[in-house]
């Protein structure tokens, strides 16, 4: 999402039915240009997630969405597969990568994974919903390693709590349950990298659009559910301007000793 100066459109029944109304397919946020933005991550995933395709003979990419990001590699390995597990995303996905010469295979959003062991050098993943590291050793050879941005707990915390209020409970999706989690499944860490990353909201069609798509943020969210909530927000942006929130990433890197 790129900084950009928000909208002009003010009206509150305009806005969430304009977010409501976009469609979902794929993973491209570019509908939020000019309506919201996020800093992107330091390490710059997809320069590091080319570099490892580049060296790669035969690759898998887990969670692919539509494909979007991979399809920004400038070199595919020989073998190239990817996977999604949201129906809607899948032919969105083999449209996108079919110039890689991918092969992308719809899957459950649980274990197994439909590969034979050891059958990557390189398994990939951008915003997994679920690390299934077990399946990840499994299905990657020795040698081979696993490059991910992951979504950190509290992500965009201010924002869920702005329509469900505070939230407690212990949270796992941490950058020390990777490193646990990975060591479990027989893979050893080599990087492991975090960020906070400003977002900024500047319209309630924006905040619609983003929690209609990113489930997990409010995942009991619909419009009709929540328009209390979006019109105290809707109001609060109107005030000050922009909602801020804080987006949470890690990086992590592990390599199945060979």
């Amino acid at each position: 999402m790129a900084e950009t100066a928000p909208v002009s459109i003010t009206d509150f029944d305009t806005l969430v039915a304009e977010g409501a109304a976009v469609p979902l397919q794929g993973w491209d946020f570019s509908w939020l240009h000019g309506r919201a933005s996020e800093e992107r991550a330091p390490w710059g995933y997809a320069g590091l997630l080319a570099d490892r395709m580049a060296r790669a003979g035969a690759a898998l990419d887990v969670d692919t969405g539509g494909g979007e990001v991979l399809a920004g590699i400038p070199r595919a390995p020989r073998l190239l597969v990817a996977t999604e597990a949201w129906p809607p995303n899948v032919e969105v996905a083999r449209r996108t990568l079919r110039k890689l010469g991918a092969g992308v295979v719809a899957v459950a959003d649980r274990p197994p994974l439909p590969f034979r062991d050891a059958a990557f050098d390189l398994v990939t993943s951008r915003h997994p919903v679920h690390t299934w590291w077990p399946e990840i050793a499994r299905v990657l050879r020795p040698g081979g390693r696993y490059l991910s941005q992951q979504i950190g707990a509290g992500t965009v915390r201010e924002l869920s709590e702005a329509l469900v209020g505070p939230r407690r409970g212990r949270e796992t999706q941490t950058p020390q349950w990777a490193l646990a989690a990975a060591g479990a499944a027989g893979l050893r860490v080599v990087d492991l990298r975090t960020a906070t990353l400003r977002t900024v909201f500047h319209d309630i069609a924006a905040v619609v659009y983003f929690l209609r798509k990113v489930v997990w943020t409010v995942p009991d969210f619909t419009v009709d559910r929540y328009r209390p909530q979006l019109r105290r927000l809707h109001e609060r942006i109107e005030a000050e301007g922009a909602f801020v929130a804080h987006a949470r990433r890690f990086l992590v890197e592990a390599v199945k000793p060979g």
